[in-house]
């Protein structure tokens, strides 16, 4: 085997909202103390001049760019992208504060040439605590690791979002992030890397994306997002993110992580759950069950109204086609 070239890291931080300020702030702070410094920061203003405006003035280590593609995240992730010019592009949440050792654990995953991506472990980092009904199989919801991600460096289907990196060649063969999947402001879908790296997948089955626990992140969860309503609306918004990623992708490769976790993950965090009420009487475990279920229950909701949706969407354009052929 032959031995992978040395990597240097251009980290890339998408921000759009200034009340984040503070959070950028600290996601900041935290490349620059790495162990292993980046060749370059770029920070990426989501069609906010003023936040691009205070952000240059600010942090003039930094290189602050604008999005200037479409708004959304996928591509002021592709504006970032673009701008890089280290071998490996490594993605941070402007809300999470990566530990000091972070790049160089990445670094040291991408030892072997057949890995063409890295992603790391996000830990909630809860404004307020944990709600005592939020099961940890659904950590997602919130942006972070979850109850069924492996637990040693193992090849994944597509790492979380916050804290993810990719050899820089990946994007020459395959592009940039799909604009149709991502989060775009508040609105809470996404998917946009999981397409990416499905598509990553069939265009160079050889090379692997991995999954490395080590290095870690913590990514801040807001009050808000720890109510029942954000909840059931992240679920249903994943479900519907999840209808989007196969039409593009296929069901078979857009949900098989998914339906690993629904029939083997799920069905045990249930029995641990319930089971935990039995040693512990008045425990949250009952909450955390029911939990489970609903969650399920919203997400399957949302992929079914979203395949509808696309479904009506290709039927109007082919309906418009008919009409006009030269479309």
């Amino acid at each position: 085997m032959t031995t992978a070239a040395p990597v240097d890291f251009s980290v890339v931080i998408c921000a759009y909202a200034d009340e984040r300020w503070d959070d950028l702030t600290r996601a900041l702070a935290s490349v620059r103390a790495q162990s292993l410094p980046p060749a370059e920061t770029i920070v990426v203003c989501d069609h906010n001049e003023p936040l691009r405006a205070r952000t240059a003035e600010a942090f003039p280590w930094a290189r602050v760019i604008a999005n200037d593609g479409r708004q959304g995240l996928s591509d002021a992730r592709n504006s970032g992208v673009q701008a890089a010019a280290g071998s490996v592009v490594a993605f941070l949440d402007d809300d999470a504060v990566a530990a000091p050792s972070w790049l160089a654990t990445l670094r040291d995953a991408y030892g072997d040439p057949r890995v063409i991506g890295v992603g790391g472990a996000a830990s909630p980092a809860w404004d307020t605590a944990r709600p005592r009904w939020f099961p940890e199989e659904f950590d997602w919801v919130v942006g972070c690791s979850y109850r069924g991600l492996p637990t040693r460096v193992a090849p994944v289907r597509n790492p979380l979002g916050c804290n993810m990196s990719f050899r820089r060649e990946a994007f020459a063969v395959v592009g940039g992030f799909d604009t149709s999947v991502g989060r775009v402001g508040r609105v809470p879908v996404g998917g946009e890397e999981t397409e990416f790296c499905i598509r990553l997948r069939h265009r160079m089955p050889d090379r692997w994306v991995l999954y490395h626990p080590a290095a870690e992140v913590r990514h801040r969860v807001r009050e808000d997002r720890t109510t029942w309503r954000y909840f059931r609306a992240r679920c249903y918004a994943e479900g519907v993110s999840k209808a989007r990623v196969t039409a593009l992708v296929g069901a078979a490769s857009g949900l098989a992580s998914e339906r690993r976790h629904a029939a083997l993950t799920l069905p045990l965090g249930v029995m641990r759950h319930l089971a935990s009420v039995v040693r512990t009487p008045g425990s949250q475990g009952l909450l955390r069950a029911g939990s489970i279920v609903a969650g399920l229950t919203y997400t399957v909701a949302g992929y079914v109204v979203g395949r509808a949706s696309v479904w009506r969407e290709r039927r109007r354009h082919a309906q418009t086609r008919s009409i006009d052929p030269a479309r």
